[in-house]
């Protein structure tokens, strides 16, 4: 054992092993850089001053002023520190060769030449080689814990704006009467991402705004920041964001609704209680009294706020959201996830609050529940913010449009129509401004480089240099990425391809949910299937994918089919804890990052992207990355249950392209009316048990919709 060390374990018989490896590795290997024994002092100082506490400062300078002594000197004959080479050998220092002459001729078998290493001080390879698995263990398992640590703390949104000081002293004092909306100078992000920088966003009541971009960009993460308080907005203004599906339990349907209205319920509440008194009180004329005047202000109340109303308008909205009369009767537990998120839109539409944010709220709707909200939300009286990708929903409803986009928010008046035009033409204004400008530049710039050294158009030259540095410098107006789907390609098959004869299904005997459906698909089928919710639609396709077993009758399949199949169902399980090429290895191990990365190019998943943490990415994103693990199979037929939800309008255009380039057979589920008018070739309305091929396609079913709404 070196003196160094011996020094260290005799001061610090406690000290953790892992540290006395480091600091007597430093001793030995640096043991000259350092110049006095305060260097060494600050290299290791604290090291020891952790391994034992209960020395002072002044302690751990003399250990350290020690081992600096033995670092540097060793003692000679007479017990003093000499000043021949020690523990650590002095370069280019003297050997003492007498001394060396004296020990060969004493005793040579001593000689330092020919001493033999004492076998005490030889390390056993196998005992070193088990410390040093058993420290890599060590290190590795802290390493993971390290990472599992960080994996469980969410990326959070952050936000900050701008406030006008008047406008807060009103809000204080409430005397702040406008429920005008405006925020100034917005800056939001999410994690390292940057959404929205130096933003404006204004709302004016009355107004209905449709929120629209790219998938990833923020837009559900503004109408979050919004509804929670993280952008501040005037308090006397209401704000609720149809975000959660309803909890379950056994509330019937219509009394949920009902019970959103608080001050009805409340004031209910306290009617009932007066009542029960009066009729259980002893006489008591002055007590009586009082509690029969707060009843008749109850009573005024409640008139006020046309009480007896309330049943018949959650009805009316609870209907049109597709809800029967039975439905409405049911207990909130009895309901799947995307009804109950319709009756949280519906608990919504009942409130009325002075800010309505809305997110995607056609994802969970029929086109007839669509149609009917539609209609609802164009007389709709106070302010709402939704973000939705179906053009036509926001052509009907939106007053406005808002627009994210390269971290800004730009505001147009009109529907979305009439924003993509006003888009088009001033996109298309400034890209002509930048060729003007970039043309004019080039122009004077020649001339600058043509005279710069003739002296006599010196004058000139400098002229346009200063012009030059007068122009407004204008910069490329910026091209959104192209959205980007492809399928695989695929062998073609020989029909019959995908065929039901005759089939009956049922859950229940006292119910038939199909009887005696034949349908047909082959390669060039490019067929949609419509109806009500519940009508049956998930089913047929799960007996065409014989995830069913018909009660009777027969499904036929080529043998050679092979079937991906999308719905949102395969969205919600992606694993969220791995990135989206880590998801498709764990998928489908044995191929390289290369095919891996391919595939999710295909579907615009791609660069940073494709590493992000797939609970970190978007709805539209992770629909993308669905796409990916679906095609993973190359199949030759397409099974697609409502594809649309989440993508934004582009990605929803590149995917009705891309199942217009597949080469195998496509049945498709959505109530998305511009992609069924893009790709639909055969319209499949499902009712009534049964399954029909409709002539007149969309229209036709529209103008049946309409018919049946205004029935109603």
């Amino acid at each position: 054992m070196s003196p160094c060390r011996e020094l260290i374990t005799k001061v610090f018989p406690n000290i953790d092993h892992e540290i006395s490896d480091y600091i007597n590795g430093m001793l030995e290997d640096g043991g000259d850089d350092f110049s006095t024994s305060d260097d060494l002092f600050e290299a290791i100082g604290i090291m020891l001053q952790q391994a034992d506490d209960s020395k002072t400062e002044d302690d751990i300078k003399e250990i350290c002023d020690r081992l600096y002594c033995l670092l540097h000197s060793t003692p000679n004959g007479n017990g003093t520190s000499g000043a021949v080479n020690g523990l650590n050998k002095i370069l280019e220092a003297p050997v003492q060769m007498s001394e060396l002459t004296s020990e060969l001729s004493n005793n040579n078998d001593n000689s330092i030449w020919l001493i033999k290493r004492d076998s005490s001080t030889v390390v056993d390879q196998k005992k070193l080689e088990k410390a040093e698995k058993q420290l890599q263990k060590k290190l590795d398992k802290r390493e993971q814990t390290t990472i599992k640590k960080v994996e469980s703390v969410p990326e959070m949104a952050s936000a900050s704006q701008q406030i006008n000081k008047r406008d807060a002293k009103m809000d204080a004092a409430g005397t702040n009467k406008s429920y005008d909306i405006k925020l100034e100078n917005i800056d939001v992000s999410y994690g390292d991402k940057v959404l929205l920088t130096g933003a404006d966003l204004h709302l004016v009541f009355g107004r209905r705004y449709g929120f629209t971009g790219r998938n990833g960009l923020g837009k559900t993460t503004l109408l979050k920041m919004l509804s929670s308080g993280s952008l501040k907005i005037p308090s006397h203004i209401s704000v609720l964001h149809v975000e959660q599906e309803v909890a379950g339990d056994d509330t019937p349907a219509l009394q949920s609704v009902l019970e959103c209205d608080e001050k009805r319920e409340a004031l209910l509440k306290e009617e009932k209680l007066l009542t029960v008194q009066l009729q259980s009180s002893s006489p008591g004329q002055d007590k009586d009294n009082a509690m029969a005047t707060r009843l008749q202000e109850i009573y005024k109340e409640l008139m006020a706020i046309e009480s007896d109303k309330a049943p018949a308008k959650a009805a009316m909205i609870l209907n049109g959201l597709g809800f029967s009369s039975s439905d409405q009767q049911r207990q909130t537990r009895e309901f799947s996830g995307g009804w109950r998120m319709r009756l949280a839109l519906a608990r919504a539409l009942f409130t009325k609050p002075d800010l309505l944010l809305l997110d995607e709220p056609t994802n969970m709707l029929d086109m007839k529940a669509i149609i009917w909200l539609e209609n609802y939300l164009q007389t709709w009286p106070t302010t709402i913010l939704v973000v939705s990708h179906d053009r036509l929903f926001l052509d009907s409803v939106s007053t406005d449009i808002i627009h994210l986009h390269s971290c800004k928010l730009e505001s147009y008046r009109g529907n979305y129509e009439v924003f993509h035009k006003t888009r088009e033409e001033r996109m298309k204004n400034l890209r002509k401004e930048y060729e003007a400008q970039k043309q004019y530049r080039d122009h004077i710039q020649v001339f600058i480089d043509r005279f710069r050294y003739n002296a006599n158009r010196a004058a000139q030259v400098q002229s346009k240099l200063k012009l030059l540095e007068k122009l407004p410098e204008i910069k490329p107006p910026e091209k959104e990425t192209e959205a980007v789907l492809k399928f695989p390609e695929c062998d073609t098959l020989s029909p019959p391809i995908l065929q039901l004869d005759d089939v009956t299904f049922y859950y229940n005997k006292d119910r038939i949910l199909f009887n005696k459906v034949c349908v047909n698909a082959n390669m060039e089928s490019r067929i949609c299937i419509v109806g009500d919710n519940g009508a049956g639609k998930t089913t047929l396709l799960k007996l065409l994918l014989a995830e069913l077993e018909p009660c009777s009758g027969h499904r036929h399949a080529h043998r050679n089919l092979r079937i991906g199949y999308f719905s949102q169902h395969h969205v919600d399980q992606l694993d969220m804890s791995v990135n989206s090429v880590q998801l498709l290895a764990n998928r489908f191990p044995g191929l390289s990052q290369e095919v891996y990365r391919g595939q999710l190019g295909h579907f615009g998943v791609s660069g940073d992207l494709a590493l992000r943490p797939v609970s970190s990415i978007s709805g539209g994103q992770k629909s993308r990355v669905a796409f990916a693990v679906m095609s993973m199979t190359n199949p030759n037929f397409f099974i697609l249950d409502e594809p649309t939800n989440h993508l934004d309008m582009e990605t929803i255009e590149a995917l009705g392209d891309a199942i217009n380039k597949f080469k195998g057979g496509v049945i498709l589920v959505s109530h998305d009316e511009r992609l069924i008018r893009s790709v639909c070739k055969e319209l499949w309305v499902v009712s009534g048990g049964t399954v029909t091929a409709l002539d007149g396609g969309i229209d036709e079913y529209k103008r049946l919709v309409q018919i049946e709404l205004e029935a109603h």
